[in-house]
């Protein structure tokens, strides 16, 4: 029986939330070129893709960026309501309905 080398797992969590520097912009091509073929990748997001070169600055640097993260991929979609804004939005009315008991 053959094993397998290990494969490691790299998450890029709220790509886009800020947008990158030139710099920051290499950057990123740089562990996306990196990783491509070689190691897994789950990056999230909720800017689409014609959003990405406002955060990464280049049209070229971003579709060479999105070219190698497309290719081989499984996208999911997740269109639904922010867990964390359903949770406030409980949060605040429990509140409410304590203050109205007071």
């Amino acid at each position: 029986m053959t094993s397998s080398p290990s494969r490691s797992l790299l998450i890029l969590d709220e790509l886009g939330y800020v947008p990158f520097s030139k710099a920051g912009s290499e950057l990123l091509f740089e562990v996306v070129s990196r990783a491509y073929e070689r190691q897994s990748l789950i990056i999230t997001t909720n800017l689409p893709f014609e959003s990405w070169t406002e955060v990464c600055g280049s049209e070229r640097l971003t579709g060479a960026i999105l070219d190698r993260l497309t290719h081989k991929v499984h996208i999911i979609e997740a269109n639904g309501q922010s867990y964390r804004l359903e949770q406030s939005r409980k949060r605040l009315a429990k509140r409410q309905k304590r203050a109205s008991k007071d």
